[in-house]
């Protein structure tokens, strides 16, 4: 693993961060030149309600911005939950990236704004959840982020509204859920967010994390994943039906198609079809996609 210099001013008696720096009144980050870890997590308090859980590692937070490829040629880069700018510190040394970061906690905001007065005006002060993307980028841009377990879901369902602008995603998560993520069909972990977000990006597992490297330690392993938008443009069926189809298919993943897909009230002879004896879990994003073709035929 090469070691990073930092770009941050470093406080008198720091050995961490380039001198050259000195002189220019900003203060130095203590993720990028921390004397312990003691003085890096006292600084903001992570918050339980938040899911807030500080990448403490060096190596992995520059590791985590190396997964980024600027996919289709992107530039903008948004940063979800930046917390101390862990990640945001590596972020920055990118001149081809134009970095924005969206945190709901107002300390790390207050934090933010201290430490990286160059990000002016792309230090936003909202819930992403919430947030009106379009008013953020006028053109494509890539997401990066640790993201909080409690609402990560909620961050790919949000990444799939935005799919056409949004080409590349980098991200850890909980080690479950990215498993869950890249899973195959047929596996005990392959779900929702498998089958939809497989429909249009290109999921690449990209290793483990341990959860001895975060304060407060989480009780499980992280894991940090990348997807890449595939050349999808539109799938050759009603998408919002599409979506409509594989939610109520794993909604009861131990019954069979013919009994998850009851409420569309399909006639007695489709329901012969060899496909509703399946499983969803059985089932590829191709098979989906003709399973809901057929399910618009007869609806």
């Amino acid at each position: 693993m090469r070691k990073a210099k930092s770009s941050l001013c470093r406080p008198q008696g720091c050995k961490g961060c380039d001198a050259s720096f000195h002189g220019t009144g900003r203060r130095c980050s203590p993720f990028a030149c921390p004397s312990s870890k003691e003085d890096i997590v006292s600084t903001v308090k992570p918050k339980k309600h938040l899911g807030q859980h500080f990448l403490v590692d060096q190596n992995i937070a520059l590791k985590i911005v190396d997964q980024l490829t600027l996919h289709r040629g992107v530039k903008d880069v948004l940063e979800v939950g930046p917390g101390m700018g862990v990640l945001t510190q590596y972020l920055i040394r990118h001149p081809e990236y134009r970095t924005t970061v969206v945190d709901i906690d107002r300390e790390s905001i207050a934090y933010l704004q201290e430490h990286f007065p160059q990000l002016g005006e792309r230090i936003i002060s909202a819930d992403f959840l919430k947030t009106d993307l379009a008013t953020l980028f006028p053109g494509a841009f890539a997401i990066i982020g640790n993201f909080p377990y409690n609402i990560s879901s909620q961050i790919f369902f949000k990444v799939l509204e935005q799919r056409q602008v949004v080409p590349e995603v980098v991200c850890m998560i909980q080690k479950e859920v990215a498993e869950r993520i890249a899973a195959p069909p047929g596996s005990k972990t392959y779900g929702i967010l498998s089958v939809l977000l497989q429909a249009f990006y290109e999921i690449d597992y990209r290793f483990t994390v341990s959860e001895h490297v975060f304060h407060p330690k989480p009780k499980v392993k992280s894991a940090v994943i990348r997807l890449l938008r595939n050349q999808v443009e539109h799938l050759p069926c009603n998408e919002k039906r599409f979506f409509e189809v594989v939610k109520l298919s794993f909604g009861t993943r131990r019954k069979t198609l013919r009994n998850s897909l009851r409420s569309f009230n399909l006639p007695p002879e489709v329901l012969t079809q060899p496909v509703f004896d399946k499983r969803a879990e059985q089932l590829s994003v191709q098979d989906f996609i003709a399973l809901t073709q057929l399910v618009e035929q007869n609806s």
